[in-house]
């Protein structure tokens, strides 16, 4: 099989507006040869336009785009060595699947095409399926005709645009887990745009999560989750609990009538502290620092776990969130518990 020729890339700076709307503000990205990175953001934030920038079929106000060597950043489409993959795939309706699979290769002879395309319906799990046509595939078999397409040619860079929004969450889910698979076998550099966070979980080495036209963290997955770097990616990966407070004395910090202890020094006079819910401690077995009275308010059922909103007794009217594994749960709402904030679970945010 041909297989494609993994490279790094480049983007510096990169500026884009559209009349007075700002959509890219200087971003900058460094991706290794091989690795996936997801450009994850809200509608609206620029991931689209900076994979249109990348493609060429944007150009940028100004910045640079250096994929391996080459500083591609005023080449055309067609001679910047990418396969891409629609939101919508983009199929051929009146082709069959072979075709719209051949249709890159297009000025290579006869017995090369029907070989590639050969290839890549088994890479992608269609043999037998060469002569239908896009209509009469499902929606994940359409995907993976696109797939095949756009890796046909061994492009050295895949851009994958939404390539999961048209599907049900369990076949995106399934697909999603053979897409990454699929492209840890070929090693090729890989960039995609999602508005879903469990698809950037899911599937990449390194997420840059993007608000408003600019970076504001490119991390892996477990540091964006776990350490984000500005209250934006806190709020927008995963859930969270948020608590205004003010300086107190000896390392602590009050919030209302609460005195909490912190893992680590900070000096702001004020600001919020940010917690994760399933980092939350309800009726620890010890007592632990940070460890106040509530009330239960309501329980989620979500299946592999329990959502569990309460109030600090200290704290009335200001709701929290904790996630336990079901057999941990508390026995009834709107019951007494003690809850516990462990000093390294809180992150402090300006």
């Amino acid at each position: 099989m041909t297989m494609p020729l993994s490279v790094n890339m480049q983007v510096r700076d990169i500026h884009k507006g559209f009349g007075a709307f700002k959509a890219l503000d200087g971003v900058s990205l460094d991706i290794a040869a091989g690795e996936l990175v997801c450009l994850l953001g809200p509608s609206g934030c620029g991931k689209t336009t900076l994979l249109r920038c990348i493609a060429g079929l944007e150009r940028q106000d100004r910045g640079t785009i250096v994929i391996g060597s080459r500083d591609v950043s005023e080449l055309p489409p067609q001679a910047r060595d990418y396969g891409i993959l629609f939101q919508s795939y983009a199929l051929f309706p009146n082709l069959t699947v072979e075709q719209n699979i051949g249709y890159g290769l297009a000025g290579n002879n006869r017995e090369t095409i029907r070989a590639r395309v050969a290839e890549m319906l088994e890479l992608v799990g269609l043999v037998g399926s060469e002569k239908k046509y896009p209509g009469q595939l499902s929606g994940g078999q359409q995907q993976r005709v696109a797939l095949a397409r756009a890796l046909a040619p061994a492009p050295s860079l895949l851009l994958l645009d939404e390539p999961m929004s048209a599907l049900d969450a369990r076949v995106r889910e399934h697909l999603c887990g053979e897409l990454r698979q699929l492209q840890k076998r070929l090693g090729i550099t890989t960039l995609m745009v999602t508005h879903n966070q469990d698809e950037a979980m899911l599937m990449a080495d390194r997420i840059a999560v993007i608000n408003h036209g600019r970076v504001e963290q490119f991390a892996s997955p477990q540091e964006i989750y776990r350490a984000p770097a500005t209250p934006f990616v806190a709020e927008f990966v995963g859930q969270g609990n948020w608590l205004p407070f003010e300086r107190g004395e000896h390392g602590h910090v009050r919030v209302g009538e609460l005195s909490l202890r912190l893992h680590a020094s900070d000096t702001r006079e004020r600001g919020r502290l940010f917690c994760r819910p399933e980092a939350v401690v309800i009726n620890p077995p010890v007592h632990e620092e940070n460890l106040f009275s509530a009330q239960m308010r309501e329980i989620t059922f979500l299946g592999n776990r329990c959502r569990l909103s309460f109030e600090l007794d200290a704290l009335p009217g200001h709701s929290l969130l904790a996630e336990l594994e079901p057999q941990a749960m508390p026995k009834l709402a709107g019951a007494e518990i003690w809850v516990a904030l462990p000093p390294r679970s809180l992150q402090v945010f300006a």
